[in-house]
């Protein structure tokens, strides 16, 4: 079956055909072989994107957008593409209209410095750019949820020997992650697994019990299981019946577990399953909460953020001239690192930066 998408109509704006085969791969080696011998050859990672975006039917927000959709392994993430992309569509839209008018009342000011425009003019301009640069600083602060959210969480257990870390990785994992015995010290390096946690994509990671000890291999593993905690967006403080929990990281947040229950005393028992479903849902609280972007414009990617960071420092300076023509000047490199958001002003490694990581065919 061979269907044809004449130009504008197709999604790279230009002449297309698909061909739906029946068959293996072997059809489709066999039309592929006859398809090069004509001339034809094989896509480049993102080169469809990118032919619609270079002939208008897509910009670098809706690229990204797309490509973090097909990326998507939660509904999280997949409403992360789609919503908080056309959120940030949105406002990206009204900064720049924002933006214009500002430009305008600004060049009204150069080009006509002998009407005696009332002192309100010149407050009202001071009082929009302010007003657009907070709005941004706003959206820079949402940031990092977003960008969380689009990479995954790192969730670390953390506690000392035999304290019942690998059964409870192997418990959230609903396999056999990690070798359970009852020698402390098992554990010499890190393991993790991806799991779905509210629909939020979480790296749980089991550690090395955290002791001194005078075996390297095992040392070598504590001061993993120390750095990779220091890195770690929420932990999981784990202690058995008479142990210690172990000093949480400032700043990061954290749950204590008591584990064992099935020993007698207080806590959980990944054996027995006591208290796993209350975790799971505590846990999958606290990714939505890492992860919350408010429903405001999602900056997930770092470009993106750069973008809005250095428009939003130019609108800041701005505001600290008085001389109308160097005010104007900073507007001026405020909508130019605006318009990069969007693909306004094509730098070439940018566009590869974007495009590059879709894959074959799209």
């Amino acid at each position: 079956l061979v269907v044809t998408f004449p130009a504008p109509h197709s999604f790279t704006g230009e002449d297309c055909a698909e061909l739906s085969l029946h068959g293996g791969r072997a059809v489709l080696a066999a039309v592929s072989g006859a398809l090069t011998a004509l001339g034809a050859r094989y896509a480049e990672p993102g080169e469809f994107s990118r032919r619609a975006f270079e002939n208008g039917r897509l910009d670098l927000l809706e690229a990204e957008a797309m490509a973090d959709l097909i990326a998507a392994e939660t509904e999280a993430q997949r409403r992360l593409a789609v919503a908080g992309a056309d959120a940030l569509h949105q406002a990206c839209a009204s900064w720049r209209e924002r933006l214009r008018q500002l430009m305008a009342r600004q060049e009204a000011l150069i080009d006509f410095p002998d009407e005696d425009l009332p002192p309100e003019v010149d407050a009202a301009l001071s009082a929009g750019i302010a007003a657009l640069r907070d709005e941004m600083y706003v959206a820079l602060a949402a940031a990092p949820a977003a960008e969380r959210l689009r990479e995954g969480l790192e969730f670390v257990i953390l506690g000392p020997p035999n304290a019942g870390k690998s059964t409870l990785l192997n418990a959230l994992a609903g396999e056999e992650i990690a070798i359970v015995s009852e020698a402390p010290g098992t554990t010499r390096d890190a393991l993790g697994v991806r799991l779905d946690l509210g629909g939020v994509p979480v790296h749980l990671t089991d550690t090395a019990g955290l002791r001194d000890t005078a075996d390297a291999i095992e040392a070598e593993g504590v001061r993993r299981a120390r750095a990779r905690a220091a890195r770690a967006d929420f932990l999981l403080l784990v202690a058995g019946p008479g142990d210690d929990f172990a000093p949480a990281p400032e700043n990061i947040p954290h749950l204590r577990l008591r584990t064992k229950a099935d020993l007698g005393g207080p806590g959980l028992s990944a054996r027995t399953g006591a208290g796993m479903v209350e975790l799971r849902a505590r846990l999958a609280e606290a990714a939505r909460e890492l992860t919350d972007t408010k429903g405001g414009a999602a900056l997930a990617r770092p470009r993106q953020i750069a973008c809005v960071r250095d428009t939003a420092a130019a609108l800041g300076r701005a505001l600290e001239l008085s001389e109308p023509e160097l005010r104007g000047e900073e507007l001026r490199l405020a909508a130019a690192a605006l318009a990069r958001l969007v693909g306004g002003i094509a730098v070439e490694e940018v566009l590869d930066a974007v495009f590059s990581g879709f894959c074959i065919g799209k």
